[in-house]
């Protein structure tokens, strides 16, 4: 199986690539999407259930997404079809690195895709090219609530602090207007679901050729998650400001 055919199956049933609820991910979009009109791009968009959560609730507003991968894009149309927004949503298969619109967002979405650039600042410097005046980013990323252990740095990657974090994204010109720190329910529904939505697809077909392997796959991501980092990682959400625009 490859990793996005089991991304896809571990996400069936939480939709929200990150570890937040509907409540969550509604009061963000709140805070992110200020005028009626907005045009609202995500970086690494996957399916684009951010963008069709904020289609679905302003009806003027305007969605472009970015991704590499072109089954979850034809995913997000599909999404969009049945929902009937999908004239109001642009999708691009292409690298979010490279994408360069000929309008600037007013709205533009990272979370849980800051890889794609290599990092928090980055993700934000490639922001702040494609945003409005006045324009707000929401961006995801992880932090370590507590000493990480060497195993967990080398499995998750190189986090600071929730403080360094936000510090970091301040000192980068960038003014928090609103933000959520994941709560542990999150965090836990969020793995409990994953894995366990990829465990169920095996065994509801013991006869699939890639049964064994979606199995023992759910089996090592869930001891990894519970042996290595879940009493470490975190997971901020920010919504933020240009400083220089106030």
């Amino acid at each position: 199986m490859d990793r996005e055919q089991i991304s896809r199956i571990a996400h069936a049933d939480h939709p929200i690539k990150a570890p937040l609820d509907d409540g969550s991910v509604r009061r963000l979009l709140e805070h992110g999407v200020f005028r009626a009109d907005a045009r609202v791009l995500d970086l690494g968009c996957g399916t684009a259930e951010w963008l069709l959560r904020a289609l679905e609730t302003h009806p003027r507003l305007h969605a472009e997404g970015v991704d590499i991968s072109e089954d979850a894009l034809a995913q997000a149309g599909r999404a969009a079809s049945r929902l009937g927004v999908r004239e109001r949503l642009v999708l691009h298969h292409r690298s979010a690195a490279d994408f360069a619109p000929a309008e600037p967002f007013d709205l533009v979405l990272s979370v849980g895709a800051t890889h794609a650039f290599g990092g928090l600042l980055p993700t934000l410097a490639a922001a702040r090219r494609l945003l409005a005046p006045g324009g707000r980013v929401l961006i995801g990323e992880g932090f370590w609530d507590r000493e990480p252990s060497r195993a967990a740095v080398e499995m998750l990657g190189e986090f600071t602090d929730l403080a360094t974090t936000v510090d970091r994204v301040v000192a980068d010109g960038w003014t928090p207007v609103d933000g959520h720190v994941s709560t542990r329910r999150e965090l836990d529904d969020y793995e409990w679901s994953c894995w366990g939505s990829l465990a169920s697809w095996a065994l509801d077909r013991p006869a699939d050729p890639d049964a064994a392997e979606a199995l023992e796959t759910a089996s090592a991501r869930r001891s990894e998650w519970l042996h290595v980092y879940r009493d470490t990682f975190g997971f901020v959400s920010l919504v933020l400001r240009r400083t220089s625009d106030r």
